[in-house]
């Protein structure tokens, strides 16, 4: 296990200089069901990077006004479908009485996200007979009266075509009795084959697909009519509008602004060498104080650093200042492990156990008392992400990040390193140790033989 330590290390070590220090690394996109792949990059918020503010207003339905509940459902559908857009760390927040204010942070598709935010989402399954639709064209309901309503789904998502693997689009219908929407469908596909259907938004057609064949059991399958299939942008919009299409009340934009960087980067900036300053006097104490442990420390905390970076842009974690604020107290946090653990290790060497025996006791007498501070930490972290906002939860993962990898970084580098060190003659030596020579009687006392200690039984 001793040996492994070692390998270990390097190899996260190195795996994180890739990912930090080398542009245009692209890694398999997990989120993506056509198995694309994504650059790596570091994302920042709206407050770093700039992005899209956009206010919608609930109107009245029917001569009732939109209640407080009404408002809670439309901010949740309306975050729901901005995520599926791919923006990271959107905030969606309720003002008023009938508000609704959304931050998309380095927006680059303005057109299409207001597209999808602001569709109110009266959603109809039309029969077209013959006549074909092209998507985006209003069609009269008197004269293609729905079949059935978006409350007739159950189920959408991204497939893919077993015979040429292009991206599908696949729904379920309710099956609950005759006059489901399963049945329905199934009714009017088996006598309608070769004809036009279309999946209706607000009265303008979304999809217009032609039957191929009747289905029996509710489950549909859209194509392209395509070989390469629906483009992921477009099958994730439309399973995006079926799956959150209905919003309780209608809603109306009311203003949108660009929001600009300029100043975020000035923060930015400020952040970052306030950070700089921050670690470089943390090194500096850990240095003058702790002497030779302290320069372990200092590479581990660099070592922390690479890895805890390399990590936010592996998920990706999506930077804001208060982000970078939750990354600087975990920086903290794992000073504060080192501390303990060199102090207990002076403990030792002053009760007289060689430098080795001081070690290894030092780590484990400090284990507990590291581990309740973290776990302890970890628990308030977990809440904030759990019950916090947008922002409160990008620092919640920021600090839980920070945390699991300070305890890494002090327990595995920091050890593994020490091991190594103590065992070498020129580090036998007090002042490497903060020390006293009388302090350490243990290391410089000269080494009995093995015949003279028998002698002295």
């Amino acid at each position: 296990m001793r040996r492994a330590g070692p390998i270990l290390i390097v190899l996260i070590g190195v795996f994180a200089l890739l990912v930090v220090f080398f542009p245009n690394l692209k890694l398999p996109d997990l989120s993506a069901p056509d198995g694309t792949w994504r650059t790596i990059e570091t994302k920042l918020g709206l407050d770093l990077e700039g992005g899209l503010r956009v206010e919608y207003q609930a109107l009245p339905k029917d001569g009732v006004n939109p209640t407080p509940e009404a408002m809670g459902v439309i901010k949740d559908i309306i975050e729901r479908r901005v995520n599926t857009t791919g923006v990271s760390e959107p905030v969606v927040v309720v003002q008023g009485s009938d508000r609704v204010v959304i931050e998309l942070p380095g927006i680059t598709d303005v057109d299409n996200v207001r597209r999808l935010v602001g569709q109110t989402g009266q959603l109809d399954f039309v029969p077209l007979g013959t006549t074909q639709m092209a998507e985006g064209q209003a069609i009269n309901l008197e004269e293609f009266p729905p079949l059935f309503g978006g409350d007739q789904l159950e189920s959408a998502a991204v497939g893919q075509d077993q015979t040429t693997s292009g991206l599908t689009v696949n729904f379920v219908l309710k099956n609950n009795g005759p006059d489901s929407g399963a049945q329905l469908f199934s009714t009017y596909t088996a006598g309608h084959i070769g004809e036009y259907f279309a999946i209706v938004l607000d009265g303008t057609v979304i999809s217009a697909p032609v039957i191929r064949n009747a289905i029996p059991n509710g489950q549909v399958e859209i194509s392209s009519g395509s070989a390469a299939g629906f483009p992921p942008q477009e099958a994730n919009s439309l399973v995006t509008i079926l799956k959150f299409g209905s919003l309780p009340f209608p809603i109306k934009e009311l203003s949108s602004e660009q929001i600009s960087a300029t100043l975020g980067e000035q923060f930015l900036n400020q952040s970052l060498l306030a950070g700089a300053i921050g670690i470089a006097l943390v090194i500096l104490f850990m240095l003058l104080y702790y002497r030779l442990p302290g320069l372990i420390a200092a590479f581990a905390l660099v070592y922390y650093t690479m890895v805890v970076l390399a990590i936010f842009r592996l998920i990706p974690v999506t930077l804001t200042l208060a982000g970078i604020a939750g990354f600087v107290l975990s920086v903290g946090m794992a000073v504060d492990a080192n501390i303990l653990i060199f102090e207990r290790m002076k403990e030792e060497l002053r009760v007289g156990k060689s430098l080795p025996a001081a070690v290894e006791a030092g780590f484990n007498r400090a284990w507990n008392s590291i581990l309740d501070s973290n776990v302890s930490s970890l628990i308030t972290a977990t809440i904030l992400y759990a019950l916090g906002s947008s922002v409160i939860r990008g620092f919640a993962l920021v600090l839980i990040i920070g945390v699991l990898t300070s305890m890494f970084s002090a327990i595995v580098v920091t050890r593994s390193i020490m091991r190594v060190a103590v065992r070498q003659d020129w580090a036998r030596k007090a002042r490497l140790f903060g020390l006293r020579d009388e302090e350490f009687v243990a290391v410089t006392a000269p080494r009995q033989t093995r015949r003279a200690l028998r002698a002295d039984v």
